[in-house]
């Protein structure tokens, strides 16, 4: 008896640590890849394109057998604690790693992303194709950081080494001359707003001595009140986040750097990037501060309703259509964050959902804008009308794509907006949960619009003697993002299991009184 009780703990001992090496196994394997790509010569393009989708395949198949793998509701939030390779100043920087449920989804949606983006850049970036590679690789090696960092100084190292591979891809490969410019507002308005988190950080360890996330996450620093210099981190936090989402007013970055990124770097910042603020709101301001979170709740409920109604009427006057695409992106983040901070568990697994289907959904449309840029060299709409007659195929995935956007029956993205409505009348917000609606109504507005001047009435673009339909490359990634959209939007339980298994664990940590029971059982 006593040798089966050694084979097991022997067992579940080495299952630990060979899951542990998975896990970083999947991190290092984009920077293994750029490894290889700086190896291969410049000369050798086709190999360098061939080697890259194979490689950013390779990710998302291993990513997907971590899924079916590894068991990750049975130790919860952060499930796997596996690597501390080095420590300082009492573990105020340490290289920890963890994976749960959250992590796994959000890296998914990053792998196939980043597929869809080597495809995209098969044929339209015309210069520094080499190091344009390397910089998607390297890339992905800090967004799988980000999603399983547990220590918060370290999340914030790779939090900002996002900016370093954007920077450069809206700077070099952007369309205009004004890609210059819209490159350095990008980066001075996301450095400027986590210059306040890193004081955060430092003031958080000042008064707990850990930067470490499992501990963080039950420690409640008041019982009672709630303290001046408390309210203060949570802003400093919250306002690192909101930058990247972005909220009203902070959102002035995000139109400009769509508008002169390449269609790969758009397809990345409403997909992923934009999903960093929410992540990190969900990863550390409301598990860390739950009271501050309630108590603060109506100011966000605020400005996320003037950001939906704003940028919903701000969207209806664009002329520009990937200003079009990225004004309702910050409307539907926006409305994810309605969800997050009205503390309900039906709202946060819609929440959760619709950001998910925000990521496909909006990279599909900025891949669509970017093929007819790149065919008829002008986003202006004025200029685009009756292309139904000479584009029936991408009429089509547009259309599915366009009424997905507003959350059609059917679509991953209608399953996420009634979840999130239904949570926040649970909540009984229920005049937040009528005007977030308006998102809905005013959606169907500005995206009926579009399509109407885009696709119907007289052939505009008289000049161009010959007109191209989307070839088989765009056929083939049209149906990955199409086949997803309504795959979860007609079967979302599948996704749905896991964000309730998840959100089961994760809303314990949003009840103070459980963490104060946590604290004084270890008492």
């Amino acid at each position: 008896m006593d040798l089966i009780d050694f084979s097991y703990e022997l067992y579940y001992h080495y299952r630990f640590y060979l899951e542990g090496l998975s896990i970083l196994f999947l991190i290092c394997l984009p920077l293994i890849l750029l490894i290889i790509c700086i190896i291969i010569p410049n000369y050798r393009i086709d190999l360098l394109r061939y080697f890259s989708l194979i490689g950013s395949f390779i990710i998302l198949l291993y990513s997907l057998l971590l899924l079916y793998f590894l068991d990750l509701n049975q130790l919860g939030l952060y499930n796997k604690y596996i690597l501390n390779t080095f420590s300082i100043h009492n573990n105020i920087l340490e290289y920890s790693l963890g994976l749960d449920i959250l992590s796994l989804i959000f890296i998914i949606l990053t792998t196939i992303l980043m597929l869809i983006c080597f495809l995209i850049n098969w044929n339209n970036i015309k210069y520094f194709n080499k190091e344009f590679i390397i910089g998607l690789f390297f890339l992905e090696f800090i967004i799988f950081n980000i999603f399983c960092c547990l220590n918060l100084l370290l999340f914030y190292i790779f939090f900002e080494s996002v900016l370093i591979p954007m920077f450069l891809v809206i700077g070099i490969w952007g369309s205009r001359r004004r890609k210059i410019h819209a490159s350095y507002q990008f980066f001075m308005y996301t450095f400027f707003g986590s210059i306040f988190m890193l004081i955060g950080i430092f003031w958080l360890f000042y008064f707990t001595n850990s930067l470490n996330f499992m501990t963080l996450t039950y420690i409640i620093y008041s019982k009672v009140n709630i303290l001046p210099y408390e309210i203060l981190i949570w802003f400093s936090f919250f306002l690192g986040f909101a930058v990247k989402i972005p909220m009203l007013p902070l959102h002035i970055w995000l139109p400009e750097a769509h508008v002169e990124a390449p269609t790969t770097g758009s397809v990345l910042l409403a997909g992923i990037l934009l999903k960093l603020g929410t992540y990190g709101m969900l990863r550390i301001l409301l598990p860390f501060f739950p009271i501050i979170t309630d108590y603060l709740s109506s100011i966000i409920f605020v400005f996320s309703l003037l950001g939906i109604i704003y940028s919903s009427l701000v969207t209806i006057r664009q002329i520009d259509l990937k200003k079009i695409i990225a004004y309702s992106s910050v409307v539907h983040m926006n409305f994810s964050i309605l969800g997050l901070f009205s503390l309900n568990f039906f709202a946060i697994i819609g929440s959760i959902f619709l950001m998910l289907s925000h990521g496909i959904v909006s990279g599909g449309l900025f891949f669509y804008i970017g093929a007819l840029y790149d065919r008829y060299k002008t986003r202006i709409l004025k200029y685009y009308g009756g292309l139904v007659q000479v584009m029936p195929i991408f009429a089509i995935c547009f259309f599915i794509l366009s009424f997905a956007n507003i959350g059609l029956p059917g679509t991953s993205s209608f399953v996420g907006e009634i979840l999130t409505i239904v949570g926040i009348i649970d909540s009984n917000f229920f005049l937040i949960s009528i005007l977030g609606s308006s998102s809905i109504l005013l959606g169907a507005v500005y995206a009926i619009w579009l399509y109407n001047r885009i696709l119907y009435f007289k052939l505009n673009l008289v000049y161009f003697k010959k007109f191209t339909d989307l070839t088989q490359r765009e056929v083939f990634i049209s149906f990955v993002i199409i086949f997803l959209v309504i795959f979860f939007g007609v079967f979302p339980k599948y996704l749905l299991q896991l964000l309730t298994d998840f959100t089961t664990v994760y809303m314990q940590l949003l009840n103070p009184y459980f963490i104060l029971n946590i604290n004084n059982n270890n008492r």
